[in-house]
């Protein structure tokens, strides 16, 4: 398996992972259109055309010239700090826990550290993303957009930390999905 940054002719094929992964997933958006792809599809979509996008943080993992796994992180912000938000995060299901998502976490969180970004957010199984340095947001005092998602927020510091703190916004599209 490779991993590499999300190309042109990629689009397609991490639409169609991407859908994939979140047709049967217990927490899954709701499709934008009656029938269409499960939220997190057109999430992407719409991530891709907005101005929080980071090409060098849209990451592919493929095997055999297939891509079978995506991450994305996009530009987010603490009060007016800057951090990113993590997601989603898909893999095709006949790869899901054979390690693709981890090499595409470990590959995202080092890009990201390399480029000097400080937060990352997430929405996401507490016990999943803890082996990644993530924990619940409320711990360093990082409020999430939505209260009710509780410990499912969770954030994890890179390098440049500064104990930032304050509320979490995602890039502009997450707020079309759930509005």
């Amino acid at each position: 398996m490779m991993i590499r940054r999300e190309l042109p002719h990629d689009i397609d094929a991490v639409r169609a992972v991407t859908a994939a992964a979140f047709r049967t997933a217990e927490h899954s958006a709701p499709p934008v259109e009656p029938g269409g792809d499960p939220g997190e599809a057109t999430l992407v979509s719409w991530l891709r055309e907005d101005t929080g996008w980071i090409p060098e943080l849209s990451l592919v993992a493929v095997e055999d010239d297939r891509v079978v796994g995506h991450v994305v992180a996009t530009r987010a912000e603490i009060d007016a700090h800057p951090a990113l938000g993590l997601g989603p995060l898909s893999v095709v299901p006949h790869r899901q826990t054979a390690g693709v998502g981890s090499a595409l976490m470990h590959a995202v969180l080092g890009a990201a550290d390399a480029l000097d970004e400080s937060v990352v957010g997430l929405v996401g199984e507490p016990a999943y993303y803890r082996r990644f340095g993530f924990g619940p947001a409320a711990s360093i005092g990082v409020i999430a957009p939505e209260p009710g998602w509780g410990d499912y927020f969770q954030v994890r510091t890179l390098t440049s930390y500064a104990g930032q703190s304050g509320h979490f916004r995602y890039a502009r599209p997450f707020d079309r999905l759930s509005g």
